[in-house]
């Protein structure tokens, strides 16, 4: 059980040159973040430069009973600090990510199972993003989040997330 205000244990880096465990990420973010197992992510995945989650809608609904607000911000939020904290293990970097500015955009209601794709907003905020690292140890990254129902996009997220220095 987590404890108020003191911090989860690091998961430790994968080996140069090779990506993380994700379904070992994920356990150990289930750990670290204790809402995570209440959020119906069923898995994660890589497709090139895009982090996709599979999630499940039934521990995401509201009084309608369609896709809770909530849940959907939470979850924008989150894939995109897990995009960004698996990024730099990849570069064997263990620094803390934090949100800094987020927006959502809801388009259509969620009536099913639905995945939900993070990116960097442009080609070039990840090779930015590691030129700013290694000039001040810190850095920002402007990543999207869109969610799909089947083909259906209902959901459009944005959000800037802050790489702190070491400490």
């Amino acid at each position: 059980m987590r404890t108020v205000g003191v911090p989860h244990p690091r998961l430790p880096l994968p080996e140069a040159g090779q990506g993380d465990d994700l379904a070992a990420f994920q356990t150990w973010l289930e750990e670290a973040i204790p809402l995570l197992p209440h959020l119906g992510l069923e898995g994660m995945a890589w497709q090139d430069d895009t982090l996709v989650w599979e999630l499940t809608l039934a521990p995401n609904l509201n009084d309608k009973g369609t896709g809770f607000g909530g849940s959907l911000n939470a979850q924008t939020t989150l894939i995109g600090w897990c995009w960004v904290t698996l990024w730099l293990r990849a570069r064997q970097r263990q620094q803390d990510v934090v949100v800094a500015e987020a927006s959502q955009r809801f388009l259509a209601p969620v009536r099913g199972d639905y995945r939900l794709e993070c990116c960097p907003q442009d080609r070039h905020a990840a090779a930015t993003l590691a030129e700013r690292l290694d000039e001040r140890g810190k850095g920002r990254i402007t990543l999207l989040q869109r969610l799909y129902c089947g083909k259906r996009l209902c959901l459009e997220a944005c959000g800037d997330y802050a790489v702190l220095p070491e400490a």
